[in-house]
């Protein structure tokens, strides 16, 4: 793992004051690989729902307008077919306009995840970059306990010579929003280091625009130096989405 990775990756632990949720999950036929390994993607939706449940149970809108800037997964233990697994999600930094919900997932067979995503809070009439609420702050604050994060994006695009091929759409890719759904986002992320033999132990997603429905995409992809693999999603040559990820 590079060092700028490694930095992405910091986690926070759980804090022992301020706003903390926590929910279950069983771990589903349909959330596996063919080794019983909890994907990527539905571990992605796993923190939608978590991050939905604890906005409406602090009394939140629920469809306030929130975007997913950046997601790191640091995987521990892979959590399993059939194991229970306890959710806990919290609010691990704060700038201006955005704020990093972390989540620790723990099971009951020894899985165990720790994320990070940063989403950008937005002014429903206009859709850019809005202030936090007072009503936010007032809920999410505390946990975070001062500390800031940045919401710059620092993958870059593909190098010459990066390996390209046809990334073709689905219906059930897509959300009500009208753009691919941040979860699906992650399923050439999985589809490429399967294709290289590799199970991975840590990513990171960074989504630069939204994938439209009939966007023509292609995921180009290259092996770094440091045995990571790095992936970018393009439209019209323009990278939509980027991921780096490694198995070590």
């Amino acid at each position: 793992m590079s060092d700028r990775t490694l930095a992405a990756l910091a986690l926070v632990p759980v804090p022992d004051r301020g706003r903390r949720y926590s929910a279950t999950r069983r771990v589903r036929w349909g959330d596996v690989d063919r080794r019983g390994r909890l994907r990527l993607d539905a571990l992605a939706r796993y923190l939608q729902d978590v991050a939905n449940d604890d906005t409406r149970d602090a009394g939140h809108d629920p469809m306030a307008p929130w975007v997913v800037r950046r997601t790191g997964v640091r995987v521990v233990s892979p959590p399993t077919l059939l194991e229970d697994l306890t959710l806990t999600t919290f609010n691990g930094g704060i700038g201006s306009r955005w704020a990093e919900r972390r989540t620790s997932i723990t099971g009951d067979r020894g899985g165990h995840v720790e994320t990070a995503s940063l989403w950008i809070f937005l002014d429903p009439s206009t859709n850019r970059p809005a202030r936090l609420t007072a009503e936010f702050l007032d809920t999410y604050a505390e946990a975070a306990m001062g500390r800031t994060v940045k919401a710059r994006l620092s993958h870059g695009r593909p190098p010459d010579g990066a390996e390209r091929r046809a990334w073709p759409l689905r219906s059930t890719d897509h959300d009500p929003l009208g753009h691919v759904n941040n979860a699906a986002t992650w399923a050439p992320v999985e589809d490429e280091l399967d294709r290289r033999g590799m199970v991975p132990r840590w990513a990171e997603v960074e989504y630069g625009d939204a994938i439209g429905p009939t966007d023509e995409v292609e995921l180009f992809s290259t092996l770094t130096a440091e045995g990571t693999v790095a992936m970018w999603l393009v439209t019209d040559g323009a990278v939509r989405a980027s991921a780096v990820a490694g198995s070590s």
